[in-house]
């Protein structure tokens, strides 16, 4: 079998999202006559197990706030064993790009580093890519004046499942179609310029579970790696989650690793989950890089 030249995309999704946010954009891609996978990392999206209270009407906080969670056990190196086994497939019938959103950027470098031959170029969608060691902790020397902290902090879940993992974070992001504050905060931190009716959609294909524990050495980018795979970040300028002023900071650190091997920068004019509701302009900027 011959391998095609054309390049098969590979997304990997942000936190409490899954595979299905990519529907939009995979479609578009398909028009334009190219293939494409969207993964679900480990404890996320269709095969993930719970909790079912999350889905269950009427609200249970009780049962919410103590069932086991999905991602128990989960770590980074479980994500990148996923992404490397999908990627390993795809690579038999051509080239690959493997591109993320928001904290999918950790396990996009993670990948670079274990397997950079099999990548064939990496693009970060206002993903974290992280240069710098003090930027595991979140330290920062820039403003952030993102929205989403504050948002999530409304819909945080005070869990305390036995035996729960210290980095798993649970968010009811249905209480947003209860709540109307919560969800204009929501709105305006991650999909501000979509209706109400497309926010509510993309609301109940969230997860309730995330691991913040795949923030770990792992993820910060190594330069030998770095230097053998093409990578592009693409600014979102309207990006209230993820700021642009912090995306310039990631590129500019990422950049002083490796000045001979800089990011090439692209900018759309879209918020955090731009690619959902507005997919054509991303997909006419991947197939220019593919």
């Amino acid at each position: 079998m011959r391998a095609d030249p054309r390049p098969t995309f590979l997304f990997v999704h942000g936190g409490s999202s899954n595979a299905r946010a990519w529907g939009p954009l995979q479609n578009e891609l398909a028009l334009r006559g190219l293939r494409s996978y969207a993964v679900d990392l480990p404890g996320h999206g269709d095969a993930a197990t719970g909790p079912a209270a999350y889905h269950r009407q009427p609200r249970d906080p009780a049962a919410l706030a103590s069932e086991p969670s999905p991602m128990h056990g989960v770590t980074l190196a479980d994500n990148v064993r996923h992404v490397v086994g999908v990627l390993r497939r795809l690579t038999a019938h051509g080239p690959v790009v493997l591109a993320g959103n928001s904290l999918g950027g950790l396990t996009l470098t993670a990948v670079v580093n274990a397997v950079p031959d099999l990548v064939h170029r990496v693009v970060y969608l206002s993903a974290l890519c992280l240069a710098d060691p003090a930027l595991l902790t979140g330290a920062r020397d820039v403003p952030d004046d993102n929205l989403l902290d504050a948002a999530a902090a409304r819909i945080a879940v005070p869990y305390d499942a036995p035996g729960r993992d210290p980095g798993v974070v649970r968010l009811d992001w249905r209480r947003a179609h209860h709540d109307p504050e919560v969800f204009a905060l929501l709105k305006a931190a991650i999909m501000a310029d979509a209706t109400d009716h497309r926010f509510r959609l993309f609301l109940d294909t969230l997860d309730a579970d995330e691991n913040h524990g795949v923030l770990e050495p792992a993820a910060l980018v190594d330069p030998g790696a770095w230097r053998r795979v093409p990578h592009t970040y693409v600014r979102f300028s309207a990006d209230r989650a993820l700021t642009p002023a912090v995306q310039d900071h990631m590129i500019r650190t990422a950049d002083a690793l490796t000045p001979d091997h800089p990011f090439e920068v692209h900018t759309l004019p879209v918020p955090h989950v731009g690619y959902v509701h507005r997919p054509e302009p991303f997909a006419d900027l991947l197939a220019r890089l593919g």
